[in-house]
């Protein structure tokens, strides 16, 4: 017996195949969040109905992929959004974040620097700063680093 002759004879296997693929490049390409992830689960839950032999030919079981690839759209699409927009959390990519320095120049949103551990860092002000800069020689608070920049703001 050949391999499409195996899955012709078993549908159930074939939407085990479909989900795991389909939840894979939902994993690796989209991200946790996009439509092949709602196919997945409904590839699967078919799979199951049809080991159970609650469903079978193809029309119903194309149609129950369907049907269930909406239905899980409609309860998990908003839970799903609530989790990916939850954040991290406090940063913690940096043992700096946190710390109070003092400028070595003046700071504004284009740059500037500052003085941490004897040694002059580049630095920007942070984009939601309620202040246009902070002057050379005042206390700020690195908020964020992105690669070399630290991104600062003024103390509040």
């Amino acid at each position: 017996m050949d391999i499409a002759q195996y899955f012709l004879d078993h549908h159930d296997k074939i939407f085990y195949v479909i989900a795991g693929v389909s939840f894979l490049i939902e994993l690796t390409l989209i991200g946790l969040g996009g439509p092949l992830l709602f196919f997945a689960i409904a590839s699967f839950i078919t799979g199951v109905l049809i080991s159970f032999g609650l469903i079978s030919g193809w029309q119903m079981e194309s149609f129950t992929v369907g049907l269930l690839t909406g239905i899980t759209a409609l309860l998990l699409w908003q839970p799903l959004k609530r989790f990916q927009n939850t954040g991290g959390g406090h940063d913690t990519s940096s043992d700096m974040i946190g710390q109070q320095v003092l400028t070595s120049s003046e700071i504004s949103t284009i740059g500037g620097s500052i003085r941490h551990s004897g040694i002059d860092w580049n630095a920007r002000l942070s984009r939601d700063s309620a202040t246009d800069n902070i002057p050379t020689a005042t206390l700020c608070i690195i908020e964020a680093v992105e690669g070399n920049v630290m991104i600062v703001g003024p103390i509040r």
